[in-house]
């Protein structure tokens, strides 16, 4: 089966959903959800395929054309074993969200258009993932900046939903700066845009020109994988549908830095100051992500959080290098099942709240809605690390490489795992337990079979995904001719696993016990005015994510932007326009002596022949 299948099944359902007007408004989400469906199927034939394959040979490729003849460039795909994860993970999920987004949609004016964005965004990933070159990785970046841009802004009569999008998009702008620079750094220095090229020809290179790649690549990272200081458009993306929250943040857009850093790892390893660069953004966001989750009142935003703060692992893990990469990978694929779960989770609470969003207006829906209680509780297990369940294994493996590469990363993670424990039991106790906070008028009822069945399977996923990618190093194993194929041998562990693991659960369960007593103890309505203070205000407001960004970029961007155009003006236009001026000057003097009188015209003759004269005259003389 031809690889292209992959990208072309959900384009062609955007394209018709999209073009064909209003006649698919009926059946429209069906082709959808059958188009994205029938891609996971194809994604699992040609998985099938590889893993029958010897490690060495585990690849397929294909060259469609040539699609820049004067750099000679390819458009060209490859399946390994790096994309093959990202293929199942984007269309897997992709799928279970189109599916649940049929009832979550069911009475939305535009929900054609709706899931025609999704199959573009699903579309545009699968470029960004399968592209063999980091050009076509580009054009499907810039794919699902565009999707993300038409879903998170959706409900455009919102202004805040219209305003989220156009700061999701111009963020990424700045982060995709980084990405165009790279490419710009690699075709003059390597002479090429191909994975292997550039990782044949990077060895040779200099270290400032692979270290220059490297930050350029991880600015590109912090923009789309919503990293600090490009963090801030991630929150503010929840004012669109809920089933967009979920596919950014589990199977698509906030992956994708994840992936380039993983992918760029032969680039990565030539320079250790980038990586260092990537171990610290990382440990910055998860602890700034999981101290913004404290604070959040919106389950959407609280969730949102949540996701920079585990992304903020996963960035760590690949910036430890090939002892890293799989670990990273391994949290990215139980991340997409139980956050996937958990977003979904709280949209059927929404649908069942008349789409309130604020969980001080929750409270005691365990009995009203069973089956999103027991799902969204086996995704909360899952994110705090409870074993059995995914997030243990996963998010245990990244703590262990980051002890066994510095004592202080490692006590990083653990209390990044200490206060996710905290805020996602927050949201649980807040939700699901303690006395009824409705407001009047509310009737909070189960979500239909549609939404409710996609949250089961994602929900199993968050009980044994972890267990079964990390079963006799699977995943690792499956990785290894990507992320590490010299066999290095790996960082000896200083501190016995089971007293790392011991540890790590002891803070997960204080953080759990924390808050417990915390929003159980005392009315909820009272927690807002109790946490009127500074750090808890710096929370609510993101750590003042806005304001850094505006003091330390946007106000001196405009500055320079201004006094570059006045450097225009009086420099540039000045010397343009002195030119002319001077030009228009002499003109003018030489037209003066064209007075139009045959008089005039003959006297100057006259004048200039006697001087012509006088000088053959006195020439002759001499």
């Amino acid at each position: 089966m031809a690889v292209w299948w992959l990208i072309a099944l959900p384009v062609t359902g955007a394209a018709v959903l999209l073009l064909g007007g209003r006649r698919s408004d009926a059946w429209g989400h069906l082709l959808a959800c059958a188009a994205v469906a029938a891609s996971f199927c194809c994604g699992a034939i040609l998985f099938a395929d590889l893993s029958r394959r010897a490690a060495p040979d585990r690849v397929i490729r294909e060259t469609l054309f040539t699609w820049v003849p004067s750099l000679k460039v390819d458009f060209g795909l490859q399946l390994d074993a790096l994309s093959a994860c990202f293929v199942l993970l984007i269309t897997g999920v992709g799928a279970l969200i189109h599916v649940y987004s049929i009832g979550y949609m069911r009475a939305d004016a535009g929900r054609r258009r709706f899931f025609g964005y999704l199959n573009l965004f699903v579309a545009a990933m699968l470029l960004l993932v399968l592209a063999d070159n980091y050009l076509g990785l580009y054009f499907g970046w810039e794919g699902v900046g565009l999707a993300s841009y038409l879903l998170i802004g959706f409900w455009s009569h919102k202004p805040a939903a219209a305003t989220a999008a156009k700061k999701a998009f111009i963020v990424n702008r700045v982060g995709d700066v980084g990405l165009a620079l790279a490419l710009m750094i690699m075709f003059t220095q390597l002479g090429t845009l191909s994975y292997d090229g550039v990782f044949v020809r990077a060895p040779g290179a200099s270290e400032v020109t692979v270290t220059a790649i490297g930050l350029a690549l991880l600015l590109a990272a912090c923009g789309k994988s919503a990293q600090v200081p490009l963090q801030s458009w991630l929150s503010d993306a929840m004012e669109g549908p809920t089933p967009v929250s979920a596919l950014i943040h589990a199977a698509t857009m906030v992956t994708a830095g994840v992936y380039l850093i993983v992918r760029s790892g032969p680039v990565f390893d030539l320079a250790p100051a980038a990586r260092t660069a990537v171990v610290i953004v990382g440990a910055v966001t998860l602890l700034v992500g999981a101290i913004i989750g404290c604070a959040k009142d919106d389950i959407k935003k609280a969730l949102a959080a949540s996701t920079m703060s585990q992304i903020g692992y996963m960035v760590l893990a690949a910036g430890l290098g090939p002892t890293g990469y799989g670990v990273a990978i391994m949290h990215l694929l139980t991340h997409g099942f139980f956050k996937a779960g958990l977003f979904l989770g709280a949209g059927s609470v929404m649908h069942a709240m008349d789409d309130e969003t604020d969980m001080r207006r929750y409270g005691g829906l365990r009995a009203q809605l069973p089956i999103t209680f027991a799902t969204f509780g086996l995704g909360y297990l899952a994110i705090i690390g409870v074993p059995p369940f995914a997030g243990f294994f996963s998010k245990d493996a990244i703590i262990e490489a980051a002890f066994a590469t510095h004592w202080l990363l490692g006590a990083v993670t653990v209390v990044g795992a200490g206060v996710t424990a905290f805020y996602m039991t927050r949201v649980m106790v807040l939700t699901f337990f303690g006395e009824k906070r409705w407001r009047p008028g509310s009737h909070p009822h189960e979500s239909p079979s549609v939404m409710t069945v996609p949250m089961a399977i994602l929900a199993l996923g968050s009980l044994g995904g972890g267990a079964a990618l990390a079963a006799g190093g699977t995943l690792q194993r499956w990785l290894q001719p990507v992320t590490n194929p010299g066999d290095r041998p790996e960082p000896h562990q200083a501190i016995p696993v089971w007293v790392l693991t011991a540890a790590t659960l002891t803070v997960v369960a204080v953080g759990v016990l924390v808050a417990v007593g915390k929003y159980t103890s005392r009315p909820v309505r009272t927690i807002a005015s109790d946490w009127a203070s500074g750090p808890v205000i710096a929370a609510r407001r993101d750590l003042f994510g806005d304001s850094v960004n505006e003091a330390a970029f946007m106000r001196p961007g405009l500055r320079l932007s201004r006094a570059m155009v006045d450097v225009d003006r009086v420099g540039i236009d000045g010397v343009v326009e002195g030119i002319a001026r001077v030009i228009g000057a002499t003109s003018t003097g030489f037209r003066r002596m064209q007075s139009g009188f045959a008089r005039s015209y003959a006297l100057t003759v006259f004048f200039g022949a006697t001087a012509l004269l006088l000088t053959a005259v006195t020439g002759n003389s001499s």
